[in-house]
């Protein structure tokens, strides 16, 4: 993206094999009015190609100021050896209400320094984000005006300058380091005349297949992306259950995209599939002392993938990845279902989160299944408010599964590092005594329930 007035797409430079030559990026969009004042270039980039770099760059300014583009580091038969899960990123002016301190990126809008940390402390090969980039919905409330010239007035909300503000100069350093798979959430949503606003934004700049007219879709079709050996699907969820009351409506939509997921995994059996989309399908955000007390989002989705020929997720999708509430939870059923990992925290406010005791054997979920174990981040032992961070998913030792743990937003690992079962039929992650697991496992407390 530039905003250089010749509206020119600048050349990359990249080694294949071991000839170096020079490929001219291909123009997507020219400015738009007062909120697209942008060029948006791109070009498709071999798997095996290495060292490519910016050439002919007008622009007076770039971003990275080396020039250089990261690729993957991957082959067509390895996989990503280590992944950073970041989500809700974006720091929150609305146009009523508290207003975060995007000034403060320690104790008020930690996502600066999340991604730093991602960056220099897990130094990821790839990063995915599971939405919610785009929060100043009143940029003249906020209180870091002087970084962000072009995002400042009221109306200059979901501008290119508010999409810099919010995700691409916070962001920098990550986004320098590592290839990005982004997913939509809500806030990227369509207004009343869907064109413009958040929604054309992330079309225009975000989204996998990019737009020239500012146009936005409430659903779009699941993408499918392989990472060598190492498969993701971006689901768009950002339209279902607007106001997470436990509506079910458009589940036929949301079962022929699930289905789609399935189809995409039993092509390629042997191979993990990691599903990612803004809204989990099975996180657990209140649970009480009875069981079928609990709180558990998002039900169309739930439903949805109950309603697929399957009636499940293929066996081979190993991880489903989400946001949208403000917490970092794993729980997971110790079924064929696959584990939900909820990464929520690492920009926006906070939300309050469980009791990880009170979440065991809780039945969550179409049809309802039993939660194994739970591991959510929060200030106390018996829940509150979470802890702002990030995932840590990479390779076991033998390279055959995935590790998981949680990172806080300086890079600091808390609470159990656990590896994922090699098992398809018992999804489950092996966690270190003492963290808490549904009946049959170790004694209650330690490192899920004591943080």
């Amino acid at each position: 993206m530039s905003t250089d007035t010749s509206r020119q797409c600048p050349s990359v430079r990249y080694t294949l094999g071991t000839a170096g030559d020079t490929h001219q990026m291909h123009r997507v969009s020219t400015p738009m009015g007062a909120q697209f004042p942008t060029t948006v270039c791109e070009l498709g980039v071999p798997l095996t190609a290495s060292g490519a770099r910016l050439e002919q760059v007008p622009a007076a300014v770039l971003h990275p100021g080396d020039r250089r583009l990261p690729l993957p580091g991957w082959t067509s038969v390895t996989r990503p050896e280590r992944i950073a899960v970041i989500g809700d990123t974006g720091c929150s002016v609305p146009k009523t209400g508290t207003v975060q301190n995007c000034a403060n990126h320690q104790t008020g809008w930690p996502f600066p320094t999340i991604a730093d940390s991602a960056a220099t402390v897990t130094r990821p090969d790839l990063v995915i984000h599971v939405g919610d980039y785009l929060y100043r919905d009143d940029p003249d409330r906020e209180n870091d005006k002087q970084r962000n010239p072009g995002c400042t007035t009221t109306a200059d909300a979901a501008s290119w300058a508010c999409v810099v503000a919010d995700f691409f100069r916070p962001a920098e350093t990550l986004l320098a380091g590592a290839p990005v798979a982004l997913t939509r959430g809500n806030h990227e949503d369509c207004n009343a005349s869907f064109h413009g606003g958040a929604g054309g934004a992330w079309f225009r700049y975000l989204a996998d297949e990019l737009r020239d007219d500012g146009s936005c879709d409430r659903f779009t079709d699941p993408v499918a992306i392989r990472a060598g050996l190492l498969n993701l699907v971006s689901l768009d969820s950002s339209s279902a259950d607007p106001a997470d009351n436990g509506s079910t409506a458009d589940k036929a939509v949301f079962t022929r995209q699930f289905d789609q997921v399935n189809q995409y995994a039993q092509r390629r059996p042997g191979e993990d599939f990691l599903l990612f989309t803004h809204k989990p399908l099975w996180m657990v955000k209140a649970a009480g002392h009875t069981t079928g007390d609990v709180t558990w989002l998002t039900r169309v989705l739930g439903d949805a993938v109950a309603d697929t020929a399957l009636h499940r997720l293929a066996r081979n999708v190993r991880l489903v990845l989400s946001g949208h509430v403000h917490l970092y939870q794993m729980v997971d059923f110790d079924t064929v279902r696959p584990p939900q990992l909820t990464v929520g925290s690492s920009g926006g406010p906070l939300d309050n989160g469980p009791d990880d005791l009170l979440v065991l054997g809780q039945p969550v979920g179409t049809p309802p299944q039993a939660v194994h174990q739970s591991i959510t981040q929060t200030v106390g032992p018996t829940g509150g408010t979470g802890i702002a961070g990030y995932a840590d998913l990479g390779h076991g030792s033998a390279g055959t599964t995935w590790v998981l743990t949680f990172r806080t937003a300086d890079g600091r690992v808390l609470g159990p590092t656990c590896r994922l079962d090699t098992s398809a039929a018992d999804k489950s992650f092996l966690c270190p005594p003492g963290t808490p697991t549904g009946p049959g496992g170790d004694r209650p407390g330690g490192y899920g329930a004591a943080r």
